[in-house]
């Protein structure tokens, strides 16, 4: 028995109830691999999906990425989703977009995977990689009286506490996001809250600062042009560059960098940061904590550049 209980269980590869998805890994498959893949098929537009694909891609695999809509990552900044769309369609990923995967079927040697456009052959792997699902399934919870909703979530307040006094969630289990630093820093305020008596000690779950490691990189933090607007209204205005780095000058490929500052009001301040291109996800890190403590256009306008570097560009821009 305890005074105190937290739940931090995680969560768990969803993997579809379709005929033969067993005969797919998952992200916890893929470091299991003893050799690499010739031809895989990934399935899935989310940041596991393009990170598994742009690195297999990257290692010379024949990659073969499969996705219901359109783009990559949609909820993330149009231009974003758009940018890693046309970027691994350009590195030579294969994008199989708007269809559903029906089953996966043996042939012989390899996996057939069949879609609503029909079948795509010859994979030697097949990778789920359609999102995650909280693993609160099987703890009993009902027993507690903690609720759970309708997709396995455990609803908490700002100090992350239960609808049951004394019991806490953290992490994946409550569906906000869902990145390794965020579970472990709500975990630190929680306990210095309870522990160390800083009564007020909670996560700011705003502008939570998250790197996708595709290829290229991508970096962002805050509200997407179109939740900004969303919210804001006509008070919001975008900043926008693209450009190639001066690294990939004399290179054989020149793959592009963008950027993009969404700001609000009068005083233009700073609610959104996004940049795919190379180092995204170093630079991404100390203009975070600047937007984080209220950074406006003109605090970033009078910062004076670091030339020559691509960061610069998030300080130049008109």
């Amino acid at each position: 028995t305890a005074d105190k209980f937290v739940i931090a269980t995680g969560g768990r590869p969803t993997v579809p109830a379709v005929p033969g998805h067993e005969l797919g890994i998952t992200s916890d498959g893929f470091f299991e691999l003893n050799e690499q893949p010739k031809r895989v098929a990934v399935i899935g537009a989310g940041y596991i999906a393009v990170e598994l694909s742009g690195m297999l891609n990257a290692l010379g695999s024949d990659v073969v990425q499969i996705i219901r809509k359109s783009h990559f990552l949609r909820n993330f900044d149009h231009m974003i989703s758009e940018s890693l769309t046309e970027s691994m369609k350009a590195s030579g990923v294969t994008i199989e977009a708007n269809t559903q995967v029906k089953a996966l079927q043996k042939t012989g040697d390899t996996i057939t995977v069949i879609t609503e456009e029909g079948p795509l052959t010859g994979f030697d792997t097949v990778i789920w990689a359609i999102g995650r699902t909280p693993q609160t399934d099987d703890l009993g919870l009902e027993t507690t009286g903690v609720d759970v909703n309708e997709r396995g979530y455990i609803p908490v307040d700002p100090y992350q506490e239960t609808n049951i006094p004394n019991i806490y969630a953290i992490g994946d289990i409550i569906g906000k996001a869902e990145l390794t630093p965020v579970a472990i820093a709500a975990g630190r305020r929680l306990a210095d809250r309870l522990f160390d008596g800083q009564t007020e000690r909670k996560l700011d779950y705003e502008n939570i600062p998250s790197v996708v490691f595709s290829h290229p990189p991508i970096g962002t933090v805050g509200l997407s042009e179109t939740a900004a607007r969303q919210a804001y209204g006509q008070s919001v205005k975008v900043y926008e560059s693209r450009f190639t780095p001066m690294y990939n000058a004399f290179t054989e490929h020149s793959p592009e960098t963008r950027m993009k500052l969404i700001v609000n009001g009068p005083d233009e301040h700073i609610v959104g940061c996004h940049i795919i291109g190379l180092n995204a996800d170093e630079m991404l890190q100390g203009f975070a904590v600047a937007i984080r403590m209220g950074a406006t256009k003109r605090d970033f306008d009078d910062t004076v550049a670091i030339h020559p570097s691509s960061a610069e560009e998030l300080v130049t821009m008109r």
